[in-house]
């Protein structure tokens, strides 16, 4: 199975000026998580988004995204929705997240007291849908034979977990006896927002976890291990989460995962270290049908060797372009880099390079602007679109 894109992205793209200023009256950084928002702010997201499909259409550029602009941040607004969830706009760092969790670490370096989460007080249920106003948004702008060109971003069903001190993303109140009770009902709720979502058209979902490339970090399972957490048992807790949000998935909603290392504001990444740790679980024992990996810096997620995990009938986005830094990459290095990738795939298989070259695709390493106050120092909004159509233009010679 050929991946749905040969060039694709990862769906967050820099906001537009406009965006900003809507939103820079909003009182304060916990306000942009907030449902509660202005519709002023809303209809400038609306806005941006007509704005931004017009410009993916023009400049080729695939998937189509909304770009996150009715998000302040990649993962907000999911947990929120649900019954069961409360913010908590300002819980202290450290002492209310893992023992060296490298986001709050690199937080508290750079100054930060607090950090929201949003933490279970309650039985989960699901509601109304939280992303279907914003599918719908991205939708109506295309004619409907190019619904299929679109793609769609949500949060991890572990985020709100991993980062909170063990033990406290779901309080006794809560009735929730252990983890795996709380992510079998929250796992529910992530299989009827996959079902609302492709009921109104949907085909190509995307589940950010940047959050599993911290099991490649010494940091953090050491930090772990310092909590009385087993790594080991906690990825695992991770990975059957996601197959039991895939289990119900429509055979034709195409589900793909994003891995990267982090992409904050001023170009910050929390980890490095290569997929090694993780991939042979990543590919073989999640139910994603695409996976797509940072590879744009050996020096911070490593080599290819890993892909000699990936099974028949799977796909990776190699991402092979910077969002982090405005230098325009040389094609004829990023097409060595992609057949480098096929030559591992081609050994591990037994199959040719040309039939490794089959299940590989390119993008971005992230997005470029996973929040609204994020984005590559340097990288302008010319910049990003000329990365974009660098993408587009490798894959169709690689793949002519």
């Amino acid at each position: 199975m050929s991946p749905p894109f040969r060039s694709d992205h990862i769906g967050s793209l820099l906001r537009p000026q406009s965006l900003l200023e809507a939103r820079s009256g909003l009182s304060s950084p916990s306000q942009m998580y907030s449902l509660d928002i202005p519709q002023s702010v809303r209809d400038a997201e609306a806005q941006a988004i007509r704005e931004v499909v017009q410009l993916q259409l023009q400049n080729g550029v695939r998937p189509i995204t909304d770009g996150e602009y009715a998000r302040h941040i990649y993962f907000g607004g999911f947990f929120e929705k649900l019954s069961g969830f409360e913010v908590k706009p300002n819980l202290p760092i450290p002492d209310a997240f893992r023992t060296d969790f490298p986001t709050t670490t690199g937080l508290a370096k750079m100054g930060a007291k607090t950090r929201a989460a949003v933490i279970c007080t309650s039985k989960i249920g699901y509601q109304d849908s939280a992303y279907l106003s914003e599918w719908l948004m991205l939708r109506d702008n295309l004619p409907e034979h190019l619904w299929h060109e679109a793609k769609f971003t949500i949060p991890t069903p572990n985020y709100q977990h991993i980062q909170l001190k063990p033990g406290t993303a779901w309080t006794q109140e809560s009735g929730y006896t252990s983890d795996q009770e709380y992510f079998n009902d929250l796992a529910k709720c992530y299989s009827a927002e996959l079902r609302t979502l492709y009921d109104a058209g949907l085909r190509n979902i995307q589940v950010d976890d940047p959050h599993l490339t911290y099991f490649c970090s010494s940091q953090f399972i050491e930090g772990c291990k310092k909590d009385g957490t087993n790594p080991d048992e906690l990825l695992d807790l991770y990975t059957r989460t996601h197959n039991q949000i895939l289990a119900n998935k429509p055979a034709d909603l195409h589900a793909g995962m994003h891995l990267c290392r982090g992409n904050m504001s001023g170009s910050t990444h929390w980890v490095s270290g290569s997929y090694e740790k993780i991939a042979y679980k990543l590919f073989n024992e999640t139910d994603y049908q695409t996976y797509y990996l940072e590879f744009d810096d050996v020096e911070r997620a490593g080599g290819f060797e890993p892909l000699r995990f990936l099974p028949k009938g799977k796909n990776v986005v190699l991402g092979l372009i910077s969002t982090k830094t405005p230098k325009q990459e040389d094609p004829s290095i990023v097409k060595e880099k992609i057949y480098a990738a096929a030559a591992v795939i081609s050994s591990a298989q037994g199959v040719s390079k040309d039939e490794a070259l089959g299940c590989l695709a390119v993008s971005p390493q992230c997005g470029f602007s996973s929040s609204s106050l994020a984005g590559g120092l340097g990288v302008t909004m010319e910049i990003m679109w000329e990365k974009l159509q660098l993408v587009r233009d490798i894959t169709q010679e690689v793949w002519k």
